[in-house]
């Protein structure tokens, strides 16, 4: 495929990204849903016309892990402010290490069950799926809450359970998909134990030595221009020395670094050095979701829905239960904390809000091809993420109206 088909192809894509845009605004639907349609009408508009996309499975791992993921995740933590990150840190790491590990958990147990073939999807199997789909994306909730001007700690609770658990997630994602490429691959407890807290801590140590760096050159040089190639430098440098060379958790390289650069931009940056970064990377989020969402539709076939409807069903059906059941059991013990309580109209948003999207795809896109129920897996994620843009998310702004969940 030559450069100048690809140059057309991304283009064009992009042509389209910023014609669907205002077309979501006017029509009042979720601008991520008519990405996936677009994505799935031109990808069978081309290939019924007998041309090739140029995209193959082997390509999506390396498109979305090493190009497209940093950026979402950079661009999360660069927006978080630390101060109140930490006035909510108990609260959010509630909601996002122990409740993502009880939905996971749950989530698999009830796909083993209700699919009911353990030959072919085995209890491991069911743990990545569980994993995959426990990352959440509540962008679309946390922009209708700002909007009807709600308190800015239930915005800071639904960004930092998705940080957290969205790092947690492609942590647990890497570790199981490895796990289950090994030859005769039982999961040790031990084993799983001990390569997590390696690929955690490891990553973490590579995020603070790519700030250490990268944070020293931002300080001595003020120009915009260098300054977002130095953002840039450190969000992909960072990610590629810990996940590609080092075989440790790039997502908590990136974590650490967008989070100091957060910090170093507010303390140290003028209003326009502000505006311009923040700007710039929330940008690079947009697209960068947007593209995945594309990619959805490029890759959905009329035969997920033909084969695996059931264990879609069952998807759904296991996400919103396990979910369900675990903010049962974290809430009230977040309400024990002093000041930190929040109240069933909180817990309804943080339940409805647990919309799965953009990471999630990129976690289902690159899977591996030889793990035996690749194809299962990806249609549940599908399944569920489908049913997130299409009935999550256009049902939660008559939630949040109902509610009227202002300060």
């Amino acid at each position: 495929m030559g450069i100048i088909h690809i140059l057309l192809l991304v283009l064009s894509a992009l042509l389209a990204i910023a014609l669907i845009k205002p077309i979501a605004s006017l029509i009042k639907l979720p601008f991520a849903l008519l990405l996936v349609v677009f994505g799935f009408m031109g990808s069978e508009l081309i290939t019924t016309l007998g041309m090739d996309i140029g995209l193959r499975w082997d390509r999506f791992h390396y498109l979305v892990f090493y190009l497209l993921l940093p950026a979402l995740i950079f661009e999360s933590t660069l927006r978080i402010d630390i101060k109140n990150l930490l006035q909510n840190l108990a609260a959010i790491l509630l909601l996002s290490i122990p409740l993502m590990l009880f939905a996971t958990i749950m989530s698999a147990g009830l796909l083993f069950w209700g699919i009911g073939f353990p030959a072919y999807f085995t209890f491991s199997t069911a743990l990545l799926t569980g994993a995959i789909l426990s990352a959440t994306d509540p962008a679309a909730v946390i922009s209708l809450l700002k909007q009807v001007g709600a308190s800015d700690r239930l915005v800071t609770l639904l960004e930092g359970e998705s940080l957290f658990n969205d790092a947690l997630a492609i942590l647990l994602f890497g570790i199981l998909s490895s796990l289950l490429l090994m030859p005769g691959n039982e999961i040790s407890f031990a084993y799983s134990l001990g390569e997590f807290l390696k690929i955690f801590l490891g990553g973490l140590a590579v995020g603070g030595g790519t700030l250490l760096v990268f944070g020293c050159l931002f300080l001595i040089i003020s120009n915009h221009f260098s300054r977002i190639i130095l953002t840039i430098c450190a969000a992909y440098v960072g990610y590629l020395v810990a996940e590609y060379f080092l075989h440790l958790s790039g997502v908590m390289s990136v974590l650490v670094t967008g989070l100091g650069f957060g910090q170093l931009i507010r303390r140290n940056g003028t209003a326009s050095d502000k505006q311009f970064l923040f700007s710039f990377w929330e940008f690079n989020n947009h697209l960068a979701s947007a593209l995945i969402f594309v990619l959805l539709g490029v890759t959905i076939t009329w035969g997920m829905f033909e084969q695996q409807w059931l264990a879609m069903l069952i998807g759904i059906g296991a996400v919103l239960l396990a979910r369900a059941s675990g903010l049962l059991f974290t809430a009230p013990v977040i309400n024990l904390l002093p000041g930190m309580e929040i109240d069933w109209r909180d817990q309804l948003i943080l339940y409805w809000g647990g919309m799965r999207g953009a990471v999630a795809i990129a976690l289902a896109l690159s899977l591996p091809l030889e793990i035996d129920a690749w194809f299962t897996i990806q249609s549940i994620a599908y399944g569920v993420v489908l049913f997130s843009l299409g009935i999550q998310a256009t049902t939660t702004p008559l939630l949040i109206n109902k509610l009227d969940k202002r300060t």
